[in-house]
């Protein structure tokens, strides 16, 4: 059954990692950002491979997941964060960025993959109303920047640029199933370690005396006082 799983895994990588790293190439202009967006999808494709195995559109649920982090805001946080590759020579790449995230995913999607607004708006979570919307807006600033760049065309920039793919320079899929496996279990050794930490203090705070509780020096009844009081030397003489 492991070995099924494996191997499902690896065609699904195969076939379609290449094809997803251009795509948040085009989606970033950064390709440290897009081979880094590829990898980590398939990580948790891996993690939660039951719920991706029997998903309808198993490239679908990979290819979302690999969009919304390569277009993630906290990127913008990050110590060195990513950035467009100085001077690119694509200008598809050029005229994209200068959109807004959504409108530029909703572009690439339509565009450049053929989906209908339909399948665009479900996998972006947006309604039919405002996915058409971006795509009126990117397709105009798409023509006006670029003459071959017309909506609908057969050789439209974008599906050529999607289509430029090579499995040359990415991970092998059994490296990509390792790494996942290694974060879990460094996330699971993290929530031990959390978890314990917490069960100490618990533990701590639990033998602690209160200050009401008979044990303390301010907790003692006036009997207790009285007594140490007579039993001082220093009391006894004044």
């Amino acid at each position: 059954m492991a070995d099924s799983a494996e191997a499902a895994f690896d065609a699904l990588y195969l076939s379609t990692a290449a094809g997803l790293t251009q795509q948040a190439y085009v989606l970033t202009g950064c390709r440290r950002l897009a081979f880094e967006s590829t990898e980590q999808a398939f990580h948790r494709a891996w993690e939660q491979w039951p719920e991706v195995a029997h998903d309808p559109d198993p490239e679908a649920w990979v290819r979302a997941r690999v969009h919304e982090y390569a277009l993630a805001p906290w990127h913008r946080l990050r110590p060195g964060r990513p950035r467009p590759d100085p001077l690119t020579a694509e200008p598809v790449v050029r005229v994209l960025l200068e959109l807004p995230p959504w409108q530029r995913r909703t572009a690439l999607l339509c565009d450049g993959l053929d989906l209908s607004v339909a399948e665009a708006a479900a996998e972006t979570h947006a309604s039919p109303a405002a996915t058409a919307g971006r795509l009126r807006h990117a397709r105009a600033v798409i023509s006006g920047r670029l003459p071959d760049g017309v909506a609908g065309a057969p050789d439209h920039p974008l599906r050529r640029r999607v289509k430029d793919a090579s499995v040359a320079t990415l991970a092998q899929p059994w490296c990509v199933r390792a790494a996942s496996e290694r974060r879990a279990r460094a996330l699971t050794l993290v929530v031990f370690a959390a978890t314990a930490a917490l069960a100490v203090l618990a533990g701590a705070f639990a033998l602690a005396p209160s200050p009401d509780s008979p044990d303390s020096d301010d907790g003692r009844s006036p009997q207790a006082q009285s007594q140490s009081q007579a039993d001082d030397p220093s009391v006894a003489g004044r």
